[in-house]
């Protein structure tokens, strides 16, 4: 017979796998963290005799609970909200961490905010069907049950899904030298406020998202005379401003007295900048810094 004591011990070996498949399926931390604690309660009330393969039943329960959250979402259509120009979006939640050889080596497990802004815009059983077989390699007559269609049919789900993210989130430069070198320099020119020095970092199509949170209009911008000029204007806030791990690659965290305000993740190609995409809102800085050290 399995105790209670031993199943938490099993759990907790599996916890990390599941937030990472939570996050995947959510973009949200504090939401992932939900899922997985969900998960351990929906395991607690099991018979634990009958469950075979923890893992594969854990992460199919975890899944199950993303995709319920992921359609109460749509439901309530609290995200996204619209931009000053009408459009709408709402920045997922990147992982954050200091510039250190220890958390360089963790980038390998790690999403960057580009695709989960593609995640978004998949239907929630497209993206379950993604995240689950593509990421998390878990068979199509596994997934099938959990959002009620055939394994054909739910293979063509994950087959649209993929289309679509390679689609708009083609894979970015990867080189982090290179990637810490324009962030350096798009750090320098910002603090000495060189124009021309920024426009040379930045693709001509280049966008640029600031998320400022519910209730405020965030800003969208697009090509590099207008994010130069944007990135210009923030110029006050340079020095205070240093590079850091966002999502899966370089990215920067500006902390006026210590206390970061605002996290920015870059998505770069060619050796250029293809997207800047900046979080504002004090809530969210907060929790997504959180562990910050």
């Amino acid at each position: 017979m399995t105790t209670q004591a031993d199943l938490a011990v099993r759990f907790e070996a599996e916890r990390g796998r599941l937030r990472s498949v939570a996050y995947r399926m959510l973009g949200s931390l504090n939401e992932a963290e939900d899922a997985v604690q969900e998960g351990w309660l929906r395991l607690q009330r099991a018979d634990s005799a009958e469950v075979r393969n923890l893992s594969g039943w854990l992460t199919t329960v975890v899944g199950r609970i993303c995709l319920d959250m992921l359609r109460a979402r749509t439901t309530r259509r609290e995200e996204p909200f619209e931009t000053d120009t009408g459009e709408e979006f709402r920045l997922p939640d990147p992982v954050v961490r200091p510039v250190d050889p220890v958390h360089e080596a963790e980038l390998a497990d790690s999403v960057g905010l580009a695709l989960l802004v593609v995640l978004d815009t998949l239907a929630p059983a497209e993206r379950l069907a993604f995240v689950l077989h593509d990421m998390f390699a878990v068979p199509f007559e596994e997934l099938a049950p959990i959002v009620e269609r055939t394994p054909a049919a739910t293979r063509q789900l994950a087959s649209r899904a993929r289309r679509r993210v390679q689609g708009r989130a083609p894979a970015p430069d990867t080189d982090l030298a290179r990637q810490r070198e324009v962030v350096d320099a798009w750090l320098s020119a910002t603090r000495a406020g060189d124009f021309e020095a920024l426009l040379a970092l930045l693709d001509p199509d280049v966008l640029l998202r600031v998320d400022q949170g519910p209730g405020t209009a965030s800003l969208l911008v697009r090509g590099a005379l207008e994010v130069a000029g944007q990135a210009a204007t923030y110029g006050r806030m340079a020095p205070v401003t240093f590079p850091a791990f966002v999502g899966d690659g370089m990215g920067m965290v500006a902390a006026p007295n210590g206390k970061p305000a605002t996290v920015g993740a870059f998505t770069f190609r060619g050796g250029r900048i293809i997207a800047v995409d900046i979080i504002t809102d004090p809530v969210r800085v907060a929790a997504i810094t959180a562990n910050w050290s």
